[in-house]
């Protein structure tokens, strides 16, 4: 029977990855189901799994995922970066699944980069996902659209009433601190300028707290960071796009 026991083994681990990588889907894009990768990165203390497409456009986007270096790296003071390169003509993303369930927690992530100011067609998201209808997503876009607000805090789906919310951001600097608190009849959401989670008045950007009928259930849901383009479109400015996380907290 030992000659069956290998294969069953690999075609479990490799459900479990694929459970693990899909991306958020805001703004009405789809999932794909992901290409394998076996990249894994160690950030804030966490083992994440870094997405890649394999040279195939994925959702969302859709776009191409690299787990390339270039794409997602660890720098020497702790730091992830997720960047949007060019390689050949084309326009890669960037994305990270955390490997194990964290469920109701307080999920806190400290940014170093402006990204009030990424491109309009460009998208940073910070979120949980199980599946489209059970995800908490907070997102830095304009959704191509120069005018448009730059952020939003949702629930999915986000097509009925009530579940997102949103609004510009004017940062002052390159830190920025946002949370969401997923609980089991609420989600706080909130950001603020520099990295606190106790700011003064005048720090404070944002603050949402959700309590309609779409808060996800506990789910073997898995928190991701993700860098992509909307409607697979390039940047405006023809040029990289990158999220820098300083540090993630899961309270």
């Amino acid at each position: 029977m030992s000659f069956l026991i290998k294969p069953v083994i690999i075609f479990l681990f490799w459900v479990s990855v694929a459970i693990l990588t899909s991306c958020s889907t805001s703004e009405s894009d789809t999932n794909d189901p992901p290409t394998f990768t076996t990249r894994i990165i160690k950030f804030s203390g966490f083992e994440w799994i870094v997405r890649t497409s394999d040279e195939k456009k994925q959702g969302p986007g859709p776009n191409l995922f690299s787990d390339s270096a270039d794409n997602v790296w660890v720098d020497e003071y702790g730091r992830l970066h997720l960047k949007i390169v060019q390689r050949n003509g084309h326009w890669y993303c960037a994305g990270v699944t955390l490997k194990h369930s964290q469920g109701h927690k307080k999920y806190v992530f400290y940014l170093s980069s402006r990204i009030d100011e990424l491109d309009e067609n460009v998208v940073g998201g910070l979120f949980t996902y199980k599946n489209d209808n059970e995800e908490i997503d907070i997102e830095f876009s304009r959704w191509s659209k120069f005018d448009n607000q730059n952020t939003q805090y949702a629930i999915q789906p986000g097509v009925n009433a009530g579940n997102k919310y949103r609004y510009d951001m004017d940062l002052t600097s390159n830190l920025s601190t946002h949370f969401f608190d997923w609980k089991a009849k609420e989600i706080e959401f909130g950001s603020y300028e520099g990295h606190t989670l106790n700011p003064e008045d005048d720090a404070i950007i944002n603050a949402w707290t959700y309590t309609g009928s779409d808060i996800p259930p506990l789910n073997d849901e898995r928190l991701k960071l993700n860098l992509w383009l909307f409607r697979g479109q390039s940047p405006t400015n023809s040029q990289p796009a990158e999220m820098i996380i300083e540090r993630i907290e899961i309270l």
